[in-house]
């Protein structure tokens, strides 16, 4: 069995986020889509349990899709579920010249475990978690680049805050 790894802090889970997980799954047998617990980040929205179930509610209908959760080096993950893929979105150059940094330090620490890239569809192209959070705080719209249930998630975590009606 084929498993790959597609991680993330996924906060919140975006369009693009399902469309690249879709791809995956349509290529290998198994796919865990991970968020990670990123403790550099201490800027985020929403806690590990509700960017899984995020996650799960926007991932629902593919079958061989699994969220999971972790913490520490992605490569030690990666061995610890068996899989020896990492899927990873890209959806600009700058994208690109990150990954292939991240790629290459993966490969020097676990050379058994392949970085598989996927490129995003393009009316996602300029789409990011954080620039979600930050549009949505400000009252901009974001509801066609999310889940629907990421956007009542969003209308709740910025409901009486600084979200402009």
């Amino acid at each position: 069995m084929k498993i790959a790894v597609y991680p993330g802090s996924f906060d919140p889970i975006t369009n693009g986020h399902v469309y690249i997980a879709r791809r995956a799954a349509a290529i290998f047998d198994k796919v865990i889509v991970s968020v990670l617990l990123n403790g550099q980040k201490n800027s985020s929205a929403f806690t590990v349990e509700e960017r899984c179930e995020m996650a799960r509610e926007a991932l629902s209908g593919i079958k061989n899709i699994e969220i999971d959760s972790f913490n520490g080096l992605l490569v030690d993950y990666v061995r610890q579920v068996n899989a020896r893929v990492i899927i990873r979105g890209l959806r600009a150059m700058s994208d690109f010249e990150y990954e292939f940094q991240m790629a290459l330090m993966n490969r020097q620490l676990a050379p058994e475990i392949e970085t598989f890239f996927i490129v995003t569809d393009p009316k996602y192209s300029y789409v990011s978690s954080s620039s979600i959070r930050e549009i949505f705080s400000f009252g901009g719209t974001v509801q066609n680049v999310v889940p629907p249930d990421v956007f009542k998630k969003l209308l709740e975590r910025y409901q009486g805050k600084s979200r402009k009606s």
